[in-house]
């Protein structure tokens, strides 16, 4: 027997234990079909969009039709899906259930004898399958597929240099060694009024300081340039002076340009690495990384909540039809986002823990889900 018949064998098992009655596969069969048709239909307008936005830098930078299409929008398509998933969840729920609604059949249902508590489980299990499928393409098939797009945006999109003059830097490279930098210029990528500082126990026993550092690009070091090193043993010191000499320091040039929504390329256990390099090294966007950590099981998470908050809002039958509870629908959504991106920049700012600032959205919406179930026609 294959692998793929023991697989279906177990789902089926699975779903016939949850006790699906034919309304449940009809609401679901709905819920992902209008799902996969919103976001379908949503991302052609993106493209579109997009495309508008950015032709004049692909035909300035010459970008292969080939490359264009394979590198950027193939790669494009799945990042926009998943970044406003939890939208088209909730517009999928919005639109479909309103309709039930308009036709009385949610009367019907409830009439029948079902509960409007039990009406809400084959939506939790559409929602769960969205949140699942969430949740594996932002941490594992997203980032590979950014690491694609992003590349092509640095060769095709922002690929005029740009002069950067960083100003006191530092950096803990290694566990006990710090590196400061009083300018750093990513044109020339040269650091001035350069110093390396190693302490053991909390005590400096060597120090580096030069005029300048530079990359070389043929050793893959910095070099740095009119040096002294100061040793410290107890009481004891001494200096060495030179005109250059190498250095083997776990940075490179990119570190100084790389751009915030790198991360958005890393899969569950680069990003996780990556925050333990930055705060080893003392990043200056730790916050950003966190968030974008965090967002990666509070958005899957979302879902639910949107989702009970759509059929909440669209079961009551009302004169003004769909339109009008796609219109609730939507407010309470953009709500959702305005708040997410408000809590975020908090965040950034060092004003709020990145944790709770990602959760704070799902926190209080999951208080409004509550509130508007209690409120629901039973």
């Amino acid at each position: 027997m294959s692998k793929s018949r023991v697989h279906k064998d177990i789902l089926h098992l699975w779903l016939k234990k949850l006790h699906l009655r034919i309304i449940d596969w009809y609401i679901i069969r709905k819920f992902i079909g209008t799902f996969i048709y919103s976001i379908l239909l949503i991302i052609a307008i993106a493209v579109v969009l997009d495309v508008a936005e950015k032709i004049d830098d692909f035909v300035e930078s010459q970008a292969p039709l080939r490359a264009i299409i394979f590198d950027y929008y193939l790669n494009f398509i799945p990042y926009f899906a998943i970044l406003y998933s939890n939208l088209f969840t909730f517009i999928a729920v919005v639109f479909f259930t309103s309709k039930l609604a308009y036709r009385t059949e949610i009367i019907a249902i409830l009439s029948s004898g079902i509960s409007y508590r039990r009406m809400l489980w084959p939506y939790i299990i559409g929602a769960t399958l969205i949140a699942l499928f969430s949740y594996a393409f932002l941490n594992y098939v997203v980032p590979n597929a950014n690491k694609v797009r992003l590349d092509f945006e640095e060769h095709y999109v922002h690929n005029k240099p740009v002069s950067y003059n960083y100003r006191n830097i530092h950096k803990q490279v290694y566990p006990g060694v710090v590196i400061y930098m009083e300018t750093y210029s990513n044109l020339s990528n040269t650091g001035y009024k350069f110093s390396i500082e190693k302490f053991v126990d909390n005590k400096l026993v060597s120090k580096l300081m030069a005029d300048y550092m530079m990359w070389d690009s043929v050793k893959n070091k910095w070099t740095a340039y009119n040096y002294y090193i100061r040793n410290i043993d107890g009481l004891k010191e001494t200096i060495i002076k030179g005109t250059s000499i190498d250095t083997n320091l776990n940075i490179t040039p990119a570190d100084f340009r790389r751009r915030v929504n790198v991360v958005e390329s890393m899969n569950k256990r680069e990003l996780d690495e990556f925050i333990h390099e930055q705060e080893l090294q003392g990043g200056e966007n730790l916050e950003a990384y966190l968030i974008e950590k965090y967002k990666r099981v509070a958005q899957p998470f979302s879902t639910y909540i949107l989702t009970i908050i759509g059929v909440c809002v669209s079961s009551r039958k009302s004169r003004g039809g769909t339109g009008l509870h796609i219109g609730i629908g939507m407010a309470f959504c953009f709500s959702y986002i305005v708040f997410m991106q408000f809590s975020s920049q908090f965040a950034i700012s060092g004003s709020l823990n990145p944790l709770i600032a990602v959760w704070i959205p799902n926190i209080l919406y999951a208080g409004i889900a509550y509130y508007l179930y209690r409120l629901a026609p039973k």
